[in-house]
């Protein structure tokens, strides 16, 4: 046992459960001081968004609660992660600093630079594993190269024993006898300052709570009807855990033993929604390997891609004004709840990148900043899947017809209706096609097209065969 404090400094692990880092301290008998560094400016070009923000003011809040119920503070900071650290370990006499590892590419670099400079004070650092099931670099195919097709990532996966969440120590943690002061989380000025947000309080319960409440809601009854239900957006179909765990609230170890230990797999319905959790394991395989797909197609013939960017067109995207019923309910979706549902994610982002030939890294963009569940290698992953140009990505010819799409996922109507409330007096028959409904019943709905809602911003066949003589003047280029 030792008396110099150890610095546990927390990030996309906000949680006391499942937390390496936190676990190895209190093992250690010595005080332990939690710490959260705001430090935008190194993430790079991918600070935290405004959704993100607006969540993470309220983990922040919730972690400091769990902490206050073991007996220790948290002390929350703002400026350069090295110069915040330094000086805390000095003026509380620390002997060492632990952390759990990121892996986006401005985080692994960051990182470095912190424990270069720590160890160059003579403090010890460790680093653990909250954030993945497996290390990237201990995964690999069969020539010992990155996977770069899920299918046989995931069965490789599944290969691999599964390693259990780790657990506190029965040992009552003690914080140092002298603890900065820090700031109110209210001065790290996370929570936006327009009204935009206001909604999301009403769809989410960004807590440890709220998150284990969530986990054990699904586990009840909707993981056993996943594969059916996951593709409907208007049905409760999924888990919404994507925003715990892009904020650490939860681990993907915590959600791997839940599920197997509902007895979801032993029914044969579990390892549907697994392997939704190795798709982000993948994604992260993939942002580790090839660093610059944030913002650089993987497939590099596609970087000379005929992308035609224009912004009126990218803002009635943005704004759910594209005229196409299934794209705009997402679109509003996110805006108002900052999430979208997955399979209107994959419709939302093919309109955009195919039908309207808009650069798919505007579209990242603007997830990035609306989504509560944003995640760099998610994100990156799904959007090069849908412009055809990342690793085991849908081929840039195949293009959603959304009109279909809304009439096979929400064949009554019931999402749009919900999200596009000036269509919802529409019969299902015409709420996905309104531009073809019979002028008797768009009055009778009081639908005017043009006015009341537009129409659609491009038809759908001029948009596919745009689409192909892209692709085609890039193969011929």
């Amino acid at each position: 046992m030792t008396d110099a404090p150890s610095i546990v400094w927390f990030r996309r692990d906000l949680r006391v459960n499942d937390n390496p880092a936190l676990s190895r301290a209190i093992a250690g008998g010595g005080p332990v001081l939690p710490v959260y560094v705001l430090a935008d400016d190194e993430d790079g070009d991918w600070r935290p968004g405004g959704a993100s923000r607006w969540w993470l003011h309220h983990a922040l809040a919730s972690l400091a609660d769990a902490l206050d119920e073991l007996g220790l503070p948290l002390v929350l900071e703002q400026g350069s992660s090295i110069d915040t650290l330094r000086r805390l370990a000095d003026e509380t006499n620390a002997g060492q600093v632990l952390w759990n590892r990121r892996y986006e590419p401005a985080a692994i670099e960051r990182d470095a630079r912190v424990e270069a400079a720590l160890r160059d004070d003579g403090l010890e650092t460790w680093t653990g594993n909250a954030a993945l099931l497996w290390e990237p670099d201990q995964v690999s195919n069969q020539s010992g190269k990155p996977f770069r097709v899920f299918t046989p990532f995931w069965k490789h996966l599944r290969s691999l024993p599964a390693e259990t969440p780790v657990l506190l120590p029965d040992s009552r943690p003690r914080a140092p006898d002298t603890v900065p002061d820090g700031l109110a989380p209210e001065e790290l000025d996370l929570l936006p300052k327009r009204d935009w947000a206001d909604g999301f309080s009403n769809r989410w319960t960004p807590t440890l709570n709220g998150a284990s409440d969530a986990l054990q809601a699904f586990l009840d009854g909707p993981v056993n009807r996943y594969g059916e239900q996951r593709d409907i957006p208007a049905e409760a179909g999924t888990s919404r855990l994507s925003p715990y765990l892009a904020h650490g609230q939860l681990g993907p170890r915590q959600v791997w033993a839940a599920v197997h230990a509902s007895g979801a797999v032993d029914r044969g319905v579990g390892y549907k929604y697994l392997s939704e959790i190795a798709w982000r394991e993948f994604g992260y395989h993939l942002l580790v390997h090839f660093p610059d797909t944030p913002t650089q197609a993987l497939n590099e013939k596609y970087r000379a891609f005929p992308w035609s960017a224009d912004e009126e067109t990218l803002q009635a995207w943005q704004t759910g004004l594209t005229g196409y019923p299934i794209v705009d309910a997402g679109m509003r979706e996110l805006w108002a709840t900052g999430w979208m549902h997955n399979r209107v994610r994959m419709v939302v982002a093919s309109l955009l990148v195919k039908h309207l030939l808009q650069p798919w890294q505007d579209g990242a963009r603007w997830f990035w900043d609306t989504l509560v569940d944003a995640d760099l290698a998610s994100n990156t992953l799904g959007w090069q899947w849908s412009a055809g140009c990342g690793a085991d990505a849908a081929p840039y010819f195949r293009i959603f017809n959304p009109m279909l799409q809304g009439e096979k996922f929400d064949a009554e109507g019931d999402y749009v209706r919900r999200w596009v409330p000036e269509l919802a007096d529409l019969p299902a028959k015409h709420i996905h096609t309104p531009w073809e409904a019979p002028a008797a019943v768009l009055r009778e709905a009081g639908v005017r097209l043009g006015e009341t809602y537009p129409e659609p911003v491009i038809d759908h066949k001029a948009g596919r065969e745009r689409a192909l003589a892209a692709l085609a003047q890039l193969r011929n280029g």
